[in-house]
């Protein structure tokens, strides 16, 4: 339909060229405008001006922001805005984690949630991994937050069927995984984003009853404050690896959130120290009351003194005769923790029984699993 023609005077039209221009006028005034100009040289000749001008102020490449700005105003928005229902100190981790790894996947493209992506953890003595997607890795980290969710009563994202015996975290990936003969596509963003929500609006609300549970992990359980802060040091690790796959800059965690992880890790070594030992790995019966001085430096950094008697508990306390010490970078240690850096490989300053020291980083990659 040709727009109706506005029966205007001479001086009207002037003050339409501007807009005109722009692409800014009503469908009747540019009718009324471009009805103008073949019939005045004038006026043409200033559109013609105006257009020009108009196009100087387009760039002809796409003005890209950095790919790191919405993580920054989204953590600096975490930081100033209180919520109206505050989230526990022990799940702030968890929560900024989410939000970090959200705002990175909501910045690739469809193509690069097929981009592959390499699971690395350690068995035994020895990195093995798992090729996957970035969309895998969305449903992995969803599959296992599923477990802390179950623990609280909420809906199992594999479904209400699920058997009993689905608890280990690798099994549970496998079996969403092997759910549909399709690869996963972005469409597992919203589901995980909307159980992550749903986790930490039910431990806000009742963060004294749900501080006082444990989240089964198959072979091992944690209290649910540890498995919150094991959720956020995985979620980080795994937005590290979409970042490298899709060539996306990735920062680690704030100081105090990378202190509660490092925490928990050191504070699972002693424990992971026997049970290797239980299984024939790592060296003899140390002497008794040893300990190892485990010095994290950098942001998030201090000094735990790790128990070498496999007792599970006696980390934390200077009690005992340091045999070694150790010090790593916080961020190395992390993922060293994550099995990503090989034991003998980690930047580390050591001393002292050097036995000591490979069993303890040697333990300390064994914290990690799929």
């Amino acid at each position: 339909m040709t727009a109706a023609r506005l029966d205007v005077d001479h001086r009207a039209l002037m003050s339409y060229l501007g807009a005109w221009a722009l692409s800014a006028c009503s469908p009747e005034e540019a009718a009324a405008v471009e009805s103008h100009l073949p019939e005045c040289a004038r006026c043409a000749e200033e559109a013609h001006r105006l257009r020009d001008a108009v196009g100087l102020l387009h760039h002809e490449e796409p003005l890209d922001l950095d790919p790191g700005l919405r993580a920054r105003v989204l953590e600096s928005c975490l930081d100033r805005r209180p919520p109206k229902i505050p989230v526990p100190e022990w799940a702030a981790a968890y929560d900024t984690e989410t939000a970090r790894l959200d705002a990175l996947l909501q910045d690739i493209q469809d193509a690069e949630w097929h981009a592959p992506v390499r699971l690395r953890w350690f068995e035994g003595e020895k990195q093995v991994g798992r090729r996957t997607t970035v969309a895998g890795v969305i449903g992995h980290l969803m599959t296992v937050d599923g477990l802390v969710a179950v623990a609280l009563g909420l809906e199992d994202p594999l479904g209400a069927r699920t058997p009993a015996h689905l608890v280990a975290p690798d099994a549970r990936t496998e079996a969403l995984w092997n759910a549909s003969p399709l690869p996963q596509t972005r469409s597992i963003r919203r589901p995980w984003r909307e159980q992550s929500h749903r986790l930490v609006s039910a431990l806000s609300l009742e963060s004294d009853r749900s501080a006082a549970l444990d989240v089964a992990y198959g072979g091992y359980a944690l209290p649910l404050r540890d498995s919150l802060l094991d959720r956020a040091f995985e979620c980080w690790v795994h937005a590290e690896d979409i970042a490298g796959a899709v060539d996306y800059p990735y920062d680690p965690p704030k100081p105090r959130h990378l202190n509660g992880m490092i925490d928990l890790a050191a504070r699972m070594l002693p424990g992971v120290i026997g049970r290797r030992r239980e299984a024939g790995l790592g060296r003899g019966e140390p002497e008794p009351g040893g300990v190892l001085h485990l010095e994290i430096e950098g942001a998030g950094g201090g000094d735990w003194y790790i128990g070498l008697d496999g007792e599970a508990g006696e980390t934390g306390a200077e009690s005992g005769r340091a045999v070694a010490h150790v010090a790593l970078d916080g961020v190395e240690f992390c993922r060293l923790a994550a099995g990503h850096v090989q034991p003998r490989e980690a930047a580390a300053g050591q001393d002292g029984d050097m036995d000591a020291v490979h069993e303890v980083l040697f333990a300390a990659a064994s914290l990690s699993r799929m």
